[in-house]
């Protein structure tokens, strides 16, 4: 066998597994990147859970916070 022989057919065993490397780790990025977007997807919605919530306090704690402060009003007028 020629020297030149030896080299293409190294070359070639070492092309072949960088080529399957290459398709194993496309495959896992793929998984990855859906975990990626179905954690995303649960924080967004816990993140609306919340939005909700906050604007839930926000439209009880405006009553609230009048109502105390004329409690407070009353009561000084009272002393």
């Amino acid at each position: 066998m020629d020297w030149a022989q030896i080299l293409v057919i190294i070359l070639s065993i070492f092309l072949a597994i960088f080529l399957l490397l290459a398709i194993i780790l496309t495959i896992l990025l793929i998984k990855v990147t859906r975990q990626i977007k179905a954690v995303t997807g649960t924080a967004m919605k816990t993140a609306d859970g919340l939005e909700k919530i906050v604007a839930g306090f926000r439209k009880t704690s405006s009553p609230l916070l009048a109502l105390h402060m004329l409690t407070k009003l009353f009561n000084k007028n009272k002393k």
